[in-house]
């Protein structure tokens, strides 16, 4: 067992080390958006998502603990997790840039009973969340919710947007992804 002076006497790998290793693990594409408690909608690009029970259907995020959008989030509760398909880098840069005229320049809505704003051509499927939990870590928030609904927005030939060695790329077209565990 790690006394608390060993824990602080720890070495931890710097930043720039742990930004390599997380270059090396792709993964999906989201936009993180929610609604102030005054209706202002509140975006951010997010990377960090991961699923955690399916009963009931959670989830969590991962955002950056300044964030105006965590701070929507949080006052209204709830939140939608937009997953970006392949043609959509240009909304995802957007989102990462902190233009404030970010929902002015791309097309969203607000379905009733939405958790947030929906990216409509952005996005191939959204889904609809009320907080359940967050934690403070590091220089992060970790919020956990409860996936309310689900909905797919692509039209046939979209997939997913990913990031992984500080690019994006589109998921492998269908037919090309090989291996013994794979099947069709």
């Amino acid at each position: 067992m790690t006394t608390p002076e060993a824990a602080a006497r720890e070495q931890r790998a710097s930043e720039r080390e742990f930004r390599a290793l997380m270059s090396l693990f792709p993964t999906g594409v989201a936009v993180i958006g929610a609604l102030d408690t005054a209706g202002r909608p509140w975006g951010m690009t997010c990377s960090s998502l991961c699923s955690v029970a399916l009963t009931p259907p959670t989830l969590l995020i991962c955002l950056r603990s300044t964030s105006p959008t965590l701070d929507a989030l949080l006052g209204t509760g709830t939140f939608s997790v937009n997953l970006l398909h392949h043609t959509a880098q240009d909304v995802a840069e957007l989102f990462a840039s902190g233009d404030p005229d970010r929902f002015r320049a791309t097309p969203w809505h607000l379905p009733d009973a939405a958790g947030g704003p929906h990216l409509r051509d952005a996005a191939h499927a959204v889904g609809d969340c009320r907080v359940v939990s967050a934690l403070h870590v590091g220089d992060h928030t970790v919020v956990v919710g409860h996936v309310l609904r689900v909905g797919a927005l692509a039209t046939a030939g979209q997939t997913p947007l990913l990031y992984g060695l500080r690019q994006y790329a589109a998921w492998p077209a269908r037919g090309s992804v090989t291996g013994p565990d794979y099947e069709e």
